[in-house]
Order: C-alpha cells, then structure tokens, then sequence
C-alpha cells in the first residue's frame, strides 16, 4: 500500500508531501496506482520548484518521496495552487483505490 502523508501548517496551508510504499495494485512496472500517486507528486515538485521558484526540500529513494517548503512560500498564489491541487488528485486516487492507496492528514487547523 502506499502512505501518503499531507502535512498541513497552522494556517491550513499544504506544508509537505510524504509518500512511501508500493500501491501492489500490479506487478511492479505495470502499477498504474503507484505510478500515478508518483507522477502527481514528482509534477508538484516540478511545478514547485521550475513554475512558482521556491527552494523545495525533496529526497527521493526506491519506493518514496518527501517534499517540503519554506514557510514564507505556502502563501504564494502559485505555491498554493501547486499544492493544493496535488493534495486533491492524490487523495482522489486513494477514494478510488482505497485498498492500494491511504491518505494522512497531519496539522491544520481542523
């Protein structure tokens, strides 16, 4: 299964992104699941760091990935856009394939 982790500020901004695991959806090489909660998050590392310029602290190895931002940049329009709406597509595919994929939340103000 992959662990998604979406870590939210004090102010509900999306701070990082945590996701371990393989989805085993599918033999590895085939696994649409797991390729696409990747494809989602490695385009909002792209799209953080090329589109909206901000210094992102990422670290990718065999079966994960973390990203994190500066603080001072979670309000940028482009830096909440980004994130926000790669939040959204990975917990969509965790309601889609609830048995491959979980989303956690962690902080905000809810």
């Amino acid at each position: 299964m992959v662990e998604v982790r979406i870590r939210r500020d004090d102010r509900d901004r999306v701070a990082s992104f945590s996701a371990s695991g393989h989805a085993g959806w599918a033999q590895s090489g085939d696994d649409v699941v797991c390729a696409a909660v990747s494809a989602v998050l490695q385009a909002a590392w792209l799209g953080l760091s090329e589109v909206a310029k901000i210094d992102v602290d990422a670290r990718r190895e065999s079966g994960s990935l973390e990203l994190a931002w500066p603080q001072t940049a979670r309000g940028h329009a482009a830096v909440r856009a980004i994130a926000g709406t790669a939040a959204l597509a990975v917990e969509r595919i965790a309601t889609q394939y609830p048995d491959h994929v979980v989303v956690i939340r962690e902080g905000g103000d809810g």
